[in-house]
């Protein structure tokens, strides 16, 4: 901030960092002197946010253009919104401190969820009416994007334009096309008419619902000539060339990755049939060595950091991370910057890597077989077997390790008691296979991490309902009654929080009047434990005539028009479909190296494959 505006107000607060701007490597334009103000808002506190790589990347993105400038806001935690609210000072950016109705369009980025009510709770703030169809020619445009918006219908009556897939390239196009609008003086129904011309964006208005008796989608179509009837992703071809923020603000406050996060690939090659990242991030896509490294030390450069943590839907399968590895490696050991990665496959985890990311520090290692019993874990397609497992986690242990993390999940489609017993059985096999040889003076620690399966769109389980809330709390019991060792600690996600999750994740339009009431009745921040209310959000949806199991534990027919249908992600429905009934054959289909399998996305895809031809 370049004044004193607000100082009255951050001496009453617990962490006036957190609104204060101003930080090093930040972003400053002369508002006077640029003819396109954006403020680009993350509806999660600050130490959330500032960690967030896509939100630093699309910001710079905006910030490269010549006339345009980008900044930031935050959701103010509870004390900083009880300022603001009874001194009547409307939600700010923090370069500026200009209020959000200063600026032509104000974007959000949707990471989760439960961050649905922070959305409309920061436009309120605003003062900004809710629903897009009360806002005149003076409010800004409201922008959403990211990974919940491949389902955008839960917003739709609050959001006038959601960008779908991936922003780099899109958003800039949005942006000169606002720009033009503004100078010609075109009316707002008239920008997003065109809006919806460009590639990879979504205009609610210009589309009309129908639904049936039973509450189902009866029709889903464009109401003026013109306007595409599917919507399809964008993507970024070349990730070589995509812009990379090397000089990022540094946060005043300790934040949740406070470190150099590097993006090495986008896409996945395999296929796990719950994993919606796994889906709409196809085709496979990675970054050279070269541009890596280069990026990582002018990053390191820029900011001080002394880690450096390479992130990936899976890091084992990028073809070149030795290579990597070695790169930074001779740079990184001498600055005693440390490497870290995230949960990898256990079927490409080797010894010789861990030794090498271990040369600077010892840090916890984390491995994700997702299910206890090799049924189950072929119904989700993880193509990993026990051995492999145990082959992986001995290899973790010969290297010094005594500590892994390893994630489940409960619910699955088809899953039973003995698949949840299989869990604490493989946990108590790995256990048993640390002392299996001497290990002096050294005790293990295993940790159980069990989160509770939702439905995602584009997946193929996007048709399954997802087990009520009181099973998967007696399945989590049923767990806990089955670790009998020490050395093994046990954790999971609240399943009324995952029920409210599965709502959203696979709700439509008619949910909108839900969140506006939530809102009104004060629900912020779902994600967090101590501000989530089951009950008050059972009494509201009840209070609405509103079913919330009619979102979450309903089985979708898969003849049923569901409401992501519009937006074409470059796999096909049709794979979907084919992968949901291997799954319930308990049949596993290979990974996009081993064998195209004709997702749909292949054309751009850059993943190897030993096939003659991609179908």
């Amino acid at each position: 901030m370049k004044d004193d505006r607000y100082a009255a107000l951050l001496k009453r607060v617990e962490k006036p960092g957190r609104y204060t701007g101003g930080e090093l490597n930040s972003e400053w334009k002369d508002p006077s002197e640029v003819d396109l103000r954006l403020c680009f808002c993350f509806p999660d506190n600050y130490e959330i946010g500032m960690s967030n790589l896509g939100m630093k990347i699309l910001i710079g993105c905006f910030n490269r253009m010549d006339g345009v400038f980008c900044e930031r806001c935050y959701a103010p935690w509870p004390d900083m919104e009880e300022q603001l609210r009874q001194s009547g000072t409307p939600l700010y950016a923090l370069e500026s401190g200009d209020p959000l109705t200063d600026f032509a369009a104000v974007l959000f980025t949707l990471q989760y969820e439960l961050c649905y009510t922070n959305v409309l709770n920061m436009l309120d703030m605003a003062g900004i009416p809710l629903y897009a169809s009360e806002r005149g020619e003076a409010y800004p445009l409201i922008v959403a994007g990211g990974p919940c918006a491949y389902n955008p219908e839960p917003l739709a009556d609050f959001v006038d334009v959601f960008s779908i897939g991936e922003g780099e390239e899109a958003l800039p196009e949005l942006a000169e096309l606002i720009r033009t609008c503004r100078k010609e003086g075109v009316p707002k129904a008239e920008l997003l008419y065109r809006v919806s011309q460009l590639d990879g964006f979504y205009v609610p208005s210009l589309y009309d619902v129908t639904y049936h008796g039973d509450g189902t989608l009866a029709s889903f179509s464009p109401n003026r000539e013109g306007v595409p009837a599917t919507v399809r992703k964008r993507i970024i071809e070349n990730m070589d060339e995509v812009y990379f923020p090397e000089k990022s603000p540094m946060p005043y406050l300790e934040v949740v990755h406070d470190r150099v996060v590097m993006e090495v690939n986008r896409g996945c090659i395999r296929g796990c049939r719950f994993c919606q990242a796994g889906m709409v991030y196809r085709p496979y896509r990675d970054k050279s060595p070269e541009t890596l490294n280069t990026c990582a030390r002018a990053s390191v450069g820029h900011t001080g950091y002394s880690e450096i943590s390479l992130t990936s839907l899976s890091i084992s399968d990028y073809p070149r991370l030795p290579e990597l590895i070695e790169q930074l490696l001779t740079w990184t050991e001498g600055q005693k910057v440390s490497l870290s990665l995230p949960s990898q496959r256990i079927d490409a985890f080797y010894e010789e890597l861990m030794a090498k990311v271990m040369s600077v520090r010892k840090s916890g290692l984390t491995f994700a077989p997702e299910a206890g019993t090799q049924r189950l874990r072929d119904v989700i397609n993880k193509n990993i077997t026990e051995e492999e497992i145990l082959t992986a986690c001995g290899k973790a242990f010969d290297g010094g390790r005594n500590s892994l993390k390893l994630y489940f999940m409960n619910g699955l489609p088809t899953e039973t008691d003995e698949d949840v017993a299989g869990i604490a059985s493989l946990a108590q096999r790995i256990v048993d296979l640390f002392y299996s040889q001497k290990r002096t003076g050294r005790s293990v620690n295993v940790t159980v991490s069990v989160s509770c399966f939702v439905p995602k769109p584009f997946t193929p389980f996007q048709w399954e309902g997802q087990t009520p809330a009181e099973e998967l709390e007696r399945r989590q019991k049923l767990l806990r009654d089955c670790i009998r060792s020490r050395k093994i600690d046990y954790k999971y996600h609240d399943a009324q929080v995952s029920f409210l999750e599965a709502v959203f994740a696979r709700g439509n339009r008619k949910l909108g009047r839900a969140l506006a009431e939530a809102v009104r009745r004060g629900q912020r921040f779902d994600a967090w434990d101590e501000f989530f209310d089951f009950d008050r959000w059972m009494q509201i949806f009840q209070d609405l005539g509103m079913d919330p199991a009619f979102y979450a534990n309903r089985a979708m027919g898969e003849d049923e028009l569901l409401p992501w249908d519009f937006i074409d992600i470059g796999v096909s429905k049709r794979f979907l479909l084919a992968e949901r009934h291997r799954a319930l054959a308990e049949q596993t289909t290979p990974d996009c190296r081993t064998k195209c399998s004709g997702c749909g996305a292949s054309a751009l895809c850059k993943a190897p494959c030993s096939c003659d031809r991609k179908e």
